[in-house]
């Protein structure tokens, strides 16, 4: 059996305690790099659970990557080159997780349509949050690990 990364692990914990998708990735990768403390996370990212409020479109999980390599690596100088390795590392990020999950949707890639009501009680049901969402939440943290040390 492969043994699983605690890190990724505590970010599945958190998904399983109620926080959705983006929060639970962004929130564990601000703790595992020692950014500080911040009112806005896990807060900023609660809008992109279920593929940016139940839309279906880019998954949570991906879209809370895409945040914190923001936080580390982003910038406040409207600069290019200061915004280049944040762009680097969201790229490499998506496209990763793309390969590794055939899509980067959440419609797809849970096949259900959350801003239906019947769709999202059928989601819960078939416990698709357990047997989907936990690692596409595990799999981002792990290569988020992966290309922060790149």
């Amino acid at each position: 059996m492969k043994r699983r990364n605690p890190l990724s692990e505590k970010a599945v914990e958190r998904f399983q305690e109620g926080y959705n998708c983006a929060q639970s990735v962004l929130l564990t990768m601000f703790q595992h790099w020692n950014i500080g403390e911040s009112d806005l996370v896990p807060k900023i990212a609660t809008g992109f659970g279920g593929g940016i409020g139940r839309c279906g479109s880019v998954c949570g999980a991906l879209t809370g990557g895409v945040m914190a390599v923001g936080v580390k690596y982003g910038t406040n100088e409207p600069l290019l080159d200061e915004r280049l390795k944040s762009y680097e590392l969201a790229q490499k990020l998506y496209k990763q997780f793309e390969k590794h999950h055939g899509s980067v949707y959440c419609r797809e890639l849970i096949e259900y349509d959350l801003s239906n009501p019947k769709e999202l009680e059928a989601a819960q049901e078939a416990n698709v949050f357990r047997k989907k969402c936990d690692d596409l939440v595990r799999k981002t943290v792990e290569t988020l690990v992966k290309l922060s040390k790149q």
